[in-house]
């Protein structure tokens, strides 16, 4: 289903059914209320059933293996709002500060990260030589002292953070991000400047390029000098994620035979240096990332301080791309013709995608043409070339 001939058949296909499903009486899926960012209404839950358990439509149908639910419908303390990325509940303050966007290298000698784990959002796409490179979306960021190592910016990575409103955290790149960085409305803080050097540190116990980082505080003294306005520039949709509370998760249960087992996800045919994988963990219903990188590092995949990155929801989106010469590539962002899938509590959907502006959100639809409803937590977007491959089990 990677190739858009094979997609739109099977769209067609999905269609078809899907319209004599309704001629016999049957509908569509229907997906769980959403808990969106800023919304100060406790989570829809449908009505139990007479055994306790919830309505199918609510996608938790009775206790399982996987199945994580928690009363989070109340803010822990009061004041706080949801997240926007994430549909966590933050301090106002937190919510209302817009993200830093960093460009993260994923080879050995980038490893261990620091501070990867707290990222609310990651992407990761291959760069040159196929090699895989991360963009690590950080809320609450001005506290933390060190993040990276930061390395260089591709075109792509900037229309994804485009959607954050992200300050996009990087150390140059090569020429053809230039005309994009000269926009009027990119903000971006580069550690190749001089004006920009009071957010960044090397250290010495790794040699250069693979020794740099940067720091909330410094990042924040940056901003300030550039004028960046910290508040959200209104260029975004606030609603970037649809989401659900974690009362009432989307298991996916909805989709009956469509949603597939997925308690192992093999990246290894997209990501070929990296050859990362994600196992899912029913006691607490989250994807644990793990990667083989030569050199060593093979296993889970931890920061500095051990812990190792999970995720409570995983995109894979297959995008059309082109080679610039040199190993450059360049990704297709904008598009309304590609699909992918959708991962969360160990099973998987089909889904399609389309992001149609340089700062409107990327839209992930289930083949009936619902948005999909997210968990709440953290979610990685897996970004792969067209002819690629990758498994799931």
């Amino acid at each position: 289903m990677k190739k858009i001939k094979r997609s739109l058949l099977f769209l067609a296909v999905i269609l078809a059914l899907a319209a004599c499903g309704q001629e016999d009486g049957s509908t569509a899926p229907v997906l769980p209320e959403s808990s969106q960012a800023g919304s100060d209404s406790p989570d829809s839950v449908p009505a139990p059933l007479p055994d306790g358990s919830l309505q199918p439509d609510g996608g938790l149908q009775s206790p399982s293996p996987g199945i994580v639910v928690e009363d989070d419908s109340l803010p822990p303390r009061e004041g706080m709002v949801r997240s926007r990325l994430t549909n966590e509940w933050v301090d106002p303050g937190v919510a209302d500060t817009r993200p830093i966007a960093v460009m993260i290298p994923n080879e050995s000698n980038a490893i261990p990260h620091y501070n990867l784990s707290k990222a609310s959002v990651i992407y990761e796409a291959n760069v040159e030589g196929r090699m895989s490179r991360m963009m690590a979306v950080y809320e609450g960021w001005q506290d933390l002292e060190k993040i990276g190592n930061v390395r260089s910016l591709r075109t792509y990575y900037a229309f994804w953070a485009f959607e954050w409103d992200a300050f996009i955290v990087h150390f140059g790149g090569p020429y053809f991000i230039n005309d994009l960085i000269a926009k009027e409305d990119t903000q971006n803080i580069d550690g190749n400047l001089d004006s920009d050097a009071g957010a960044f540190f090397r250290t010495s116990d790794r040699p250069a390029p693979h020794n740099g980082y940067a720091s909330g505080a410094g990042l924040a003294d940056v901003i300030r000098q550039k004028g960046y306005p910290l508040a959200y520039r209104n260029l975004t949709d606030a609603d970037h994620f649809r989401f659900t509370g974690k009362l009432n998760p989307n298991t996916l249960a909805q989709y009956d035979a469509e949603a597939k087992n997925a308690t192992y996800i093999d990246m290894s045919g997209c990501y070929p240096l990296t050859r990362c994988y994600f196992e899912f963990n029913e006691e607490d219903g989250l994807y644990y990332r793990s990667q083989h990188l030569s050199g060593g590092s093979d296993g889970p995949h931890v920061d500095s301080n051990g812990t190792q990155l999970t995720f409570k929801n995983i995109l894979v989106q297959y995008i059309k791309y082109e080679e610039l010469g040199e190993g450059y590539l360049a990704f297709q962002c904008h598009d309304t013709t590609r699909d992918g899938w959708y991962f969360t509590n160990g099973k998987g959907i089909h889904v399609n995608w389309e992001k149609t502006s340089d700062y409107g959100a990327t839209r992930y639809y289930d083949d009936y043409g619902n948005e999909i409803v997210l968990n709440t937590g953290k979610t990685m977007i897996c970004i792969v070339e067209e002819d690629d491959n990758f498994t799931f089990r």
